[in-house]
């Protein structure tokens, strides 16, 4: 060894933290928001503790507790007071989201992205129009394409008029994205920019959220437009799609088992990552915390450091709050 070479000079306290290579800052977070139509007060996630859906009405108050703690940027997720085969409460200008959002919009300073999704919409449970389609002999249903694309230009162009900031596709619609532009452009709103869940996997890591949006599938699943997690280049094809198609910001999700798709999206484009710290790692963490097994506040600061590591600008996360507040 070479006695000159000594590494831990620059790990002492003091030039510790002058020399530190990744930060996490607040203003790299985004809050995650559920309202809920179907409920006048406030009722507690059980499978996600901290978090709760709050009726329209305290929809401002929500948001306001997040921008207390220094996080400026949220993202609304709608559960509709009611729902039908196609979703139409998606779209409706009373919706749950829209209401919310030209509240939020209205009353506060936050920076509003809204989620762009049918599932929490549809009685089926399912991110579009259904079909009938066979396979292996066994009547299956899957997601009409095309027509589900028209369907999410009218949600789109629904959350702009009612004064979103940025609309955020989470379906995984071939084709979403340029669907979503030409509706917004269409309707005036060329200067919405779209942050595409452009690299999604068919995960086990989305339970909690699908509790807390109502939006788990009642048979089935996603498979047939969610990614096969165990591909990599396919990830680069789908989201340099997003990107032609005018994609302003790339989202990954899950984060913590996608660090390498954060870090190929990185290295592969220049616009801005996104990764999503989803539900299912943000329950597993508090769980094993409440085991006594690990420091709840440590882990979920060294998570959200190895997103940024791995290119992540910005961070969806359910730690949000308890991050920021630290932070501060």
């Amino acid at each position: 060894m070479n006695l000159t070479d000594r590494p831990r000079r620059l790990r002492r306290d003091g030039l510790r933290e002058m020399v530190s290579e990744t930060d996490v800052d607040a203003s790299d977070l985004v809050a995650p928001v559920f309202v809920d139509a179907t409920t006048d007060e406030r009722v507690p996630i059980e499978s996600m503790p901290g978090h709760e859906r709050v009726p329209v009405s305290d929809a401002v108050a929500r948001v306001e507790e997040v921008l207390e703690t220094g996080v400026e940027a949220v993202m609304l997720f709608g559960i509709p007071e009611s729902k039908d085969e196609r979703g139409t409460r998606a779209w409706a200008e009373d919706g749950v989201v829209q209401e919310a959002t030209r509240r939020v919009t209205a009353e506060t300073d936050a920076y509003v992205i809204t989620d762009v999704c049918l599932c929490e919409y549809t009685d089926h449970g399912h991110c579009g129009v259904l079909e009938e389609g066979a396979s292996e002999g066994e009547e299956r249903l899957t997601v009409k394409n095309d027509e589900t694309l028209d369907l999410l230009g009218k949600i789109s162009t629904s959350h702009a008029e009612a004064g979103a900031d940025m609309v955020a596709p989470s379906g995984m619609m071939d084709g979403m994205v340029g669907a979503i532009r030409e509706s917004l452009d269409d309707a005036g709103f060329s200067d919405v920019p779209i942050m595409s869940y452009a690299a999604k996997y068919e995960s086990a890591f989305y339970g909690p959220f699908r509790d807390a949006a109502d939006g788990a599938p009642a048979f089935g699943d996603r498979r047939h437009y969610q990614m096969d997690p165990g591909n990599r280049r396919e990830a680069l094809r789908e989201v340099r799609l997003d990107v032609e198609q005018g994609a302003d910001v790339l989202m990954v999700k899950p984060a913590l088992p996608y660090l390498d798709i954060v870090r190929d999206l990185r290295e592969e484009f220049d616009h801005p990552v996104a990764a999503y710290n989803v539900s299912g790692e943000y329950a597993m963490l508090h769980a094993a915390s409440e085991k006594g097994w690990l420091n709840l506040e440590e882990v979920a600061m060294e998570s959200l450091v190895s997103m940024k590591r791995a290119g992540a600008d910005l961070i969806l996360t359910y730690f949000a709050e308890d991050v920021a507040d630290r932070l501060d």
